[in-house]
């Protein structure tokens, strides 16, 4: 049984708990290591999650924003390396569901693999010369048009979850036309290599490593959109990202609690989680979690709920709920650190590896100045009703 075949969302919630209860298990593991969690995504392609913001035309769930936001931050809670990863393919899978801005064919091609094989896909977007694509730089990977196809030749960085794609939606440069698309590439072209460069201390189960394109041949018809400088649209699908370090911070805030519960030094009768100073902390971490889950929540059902021109107007909400989520989960473990004291800096502390997690959160789109500058433009442009 899959997640397709289950009628509610309570039901495809539950399997996908019970199935990424799973992952806490290899989390240490992979984390020292640095390695991918592959077993990780074939469980998800098990019940079918890759499908879950799939449209139902093609036999996908169809999913809402607020079950995806709901469903990552479950994932999460028991590996944040595994959401953020399949957070990516199921954000775009969404987005591309909701906007069709792909030629029929490819389109129709690459959602029946995602449905009836689990494929996996990802924006392979950053270059180092570049930086964030957020930012508005011109890829330096460039695409040049040749018999009746394309020629693609670049280097892209923070590739996430390069290991096990099965697509990579690549940017690319087309010099003749001084335009950038997204050009669709199979993993089986060739001329496409992995270079293991991921070295970060955080997320380190990424596998966001180095993509390297020599002469990768694709068909006329894998140019599968045009970039349109300039305003970009709302994107509800990027809450996928507060929604996984939102689960990072739960994961920290219950290793804490339980520390508390389960540690009595001789120096007092009882567990310190007893002690006013502790239950403050938990108190505070427990308020920040509901008024992150609250704001994430509610700005997910508007957005199901709305229009397109209505979606175009919640920039700033969108943008305003990854920044306070992201902030307020990095606060969530620093209280949850200072509940287990030096304890949470032990190699074996899951804390620690929390701490390192939840900073990437800071450094995912969109960033924080530029949220803060485009809540500055709202409050400025805002005009009183006249009396």
């Amino acid at each position: 049984m899959t997640m397709t075949t289950l009628s509610t969302k309570a039901e495809r919630l539950q399997q996908l708990e019970d199935t990424s209860r799973t992952f806490a298990g290899r989390t240490e593991e992979h984390d020292q290591n640095g390695t991918f969690p592959a077993e990780n995504i074939e469980a998800l392609k098990s019940i079918g999650y890759p499908a879950l913001t799939a449209p139902a035309a093609f036999g996908g769930i169809d999913a809402g924003l607020l079950e995806l936001v709901e469903a990552q931050e479950l994932i999460a809670r028991y590996d944040g390396s595994t959401s953020l990863a399949i957070g990516w393919h199921a954000g775009i899978v969404k987005n591309l569901n909701e906007t069709r801005p792909w030629e029929e064919n490819l389109y129709s091609r690459v959602m029946n693999d995602v449905v009836e094989n689990g494929a996996v896909l990802n924006n392979i977007a950053t270059e180092a010369a570049t930086g964030s694509p957020t930012r508005g730089g011109t890829p330096g990977t460039i695409a040049e048009h040749q018999n009746s196809g394309w020629i693609l030749n670049g280097r892209k960085t923070f590739a996430t979850m390069s290991p096990v794609l099965d697509y990579y939606i690549v940017t690319a440069h087309i010099t003749a036309e001084d335009a950038t698309a997204y050009f669709v590439v199979p993993k089986e072209a060739a001329g496409i290599s992995i270079v293991d460069t991921w070295d970060s201390i955080a997320m380190r189960a990424t596998g966001s490593h180095d993509v390297v394109l020599e002469n990768v041949r694709v068909p006329k018809n894998h140019l599968a959109q045009y970039i349109v400088p300039g305003n970009k649209p709302a994107a509800g699908w990027l809450l996928h990202i507060p929604a996984c370090y939102l689960g990072i911070a739960q994961a920290a805030a219950d290793e804490a609690a339980r520390f508390a519960a389960s540690y009595s030094p001789n120096s007092i009768n009882g567990t310190i989680s007893e002690l006013p100073n502790v239950r403050e902390k938990l108190g505070r971490m427990e308020l920040k979690l509901l008024q992150s889950r609250h704001f994430l929540h509610s700005v997910a059902l508007k957005w199901d709920e709305s229009s397109t021109e209505t979606r175009q107007q919640m920039k700033g909400e969108l943008g305003a709920a990854k920044t306070s989520i992201v902030n307020e989960a990095v606060e969530v473990v620093d209280l949850a650190m200072r509940v287990a004291g030096a304890r949470s800096l032990s190699a074996s502390s899951p804390l620690q590896r929390h701490y390192r997690d939840i900073r990437a959160g800071l450094h995912n789109p969109p960033m924080d100045d530029m949220v803060i500058d485009q809540l500055a433009g709202r409050l400025l442009d805002y005009q009183p009703p006249s009396s």
